[in-house]
């Protein structure tokens, strides 16, 4: 296994410029099984600036150019490329069920699945099998969002956010790691997938069971003005949802170990 990076330091590191041309990197990718592109600067790291979002869309944007554009120059294509993506493809939906047939939503995170997506199709060809997975939630212990969580609960400061219906869709980490695999070997599995559970909870059903998983009371509430005022834009991320389940996923087979919230959580030892 190669990782690309841009400082290169050790062995199976292979330094590359994802700046949506492909240099070299035909030469290096021909004959690949399969790429892996995860690359995009976290979207809840910092208030939505017009630059902030300008550089969640590069970094989203130019490494799938660059990578498409490189697999189509391949001498022998790799056979499957694995492309990142979100739930937030699909906008605000309530408690509607969503599925990867649901239409996108038009604001700034669907536009920007919708672009980062169309960058990834363009390296499908009859050599090589293209997968969107369009991830939620991840949880696990040493990193992700629940890091960020875990300080204010075990305070005693966990707070449900407004209005507290909106659906919260995770996946356990296993899963997710599992379900990539899965998908690398299925050779049915092409295009897009929800990386989530098959029980998406709300949040305020999220909150409760962190808390109990944490030992600590969860009974503050965060009203959306506070919540706005402090992150802008950026509130949509915990004020909508999606209730997106992973139904293309389940429709060729895969079995998830986590389908509940409760043992997932009991699973990571917090």
């Amino acid at each position: 296994m190669q990782v690309l990076t841009r400082r290169a330091s050790g062995p199976n590191h292979l330094p590359w410029n994802p700046d949506g041309t492909p240099g070299d990197l035909p030469h290096h990718l021909s004959g690949a099984g399969a790429i892996v592109n995860l690359a995009g600067e976290g979207v809840a790291d910092r208030r939505w600036t017009r630059a902030r979002k300008d550089a969640l869309k590069n970094s989203r944007i130019l490494p799938t150019r660059t990578l498409a554009t490189a697999i189509a120059a391949c001498a022998a294509p790799p056979q499957v490329f694995l492309s990142g993506s979100a739930v937030g493809y699909y906008g605000a939906h309530g408690d509607e069920p969503v599925t990867e047939v649901t239409p996108p939503g038009d604001d700034f995170l669907g536009r920007l699945a919708v672009d980062w997506e169309q960058e990834a199709r363009a390296a499908e060809s009859a050599a090589t099998r293209v997968v969107i997975v369009r991830t939620g939630l991840v949880l696990a212990a040493d990193g992700g969002a629940l890091a960020k969580m875990r300080v204010p609960f075990k305070l005693a400061l966990g707070a449900t956010l407004a209005p507290g219906t909106q659906y919260m869709p995770w996946i356990h980490v296993d899963d997710w790691t599992a379900l990539m695999v899965w998908l690398m070997h299925t050779e049915q599995a092409a295009g897009a997938f929800n990386a989530t559970a098959p029980t998406p909870v709300t949040n305020r059903t999220f909150t409760r069971a962190l808390g109990r998983a944490l030992g600590r009371p969860a009974v503050f509430y965060a009203p959306a003005f506070v919540l706005r005022a402090a992150l802008g834009e950026m509130a949509g991320i915990l004020l909508n949802g999606q209730r997106a389940l992973p139904a293309h996923a389940e429709q060729l087979g895969f079995r998830f170990a986590y389908r509940t919230i409760e043992p997932a959580l009991e699973s990571l030892q917090l």
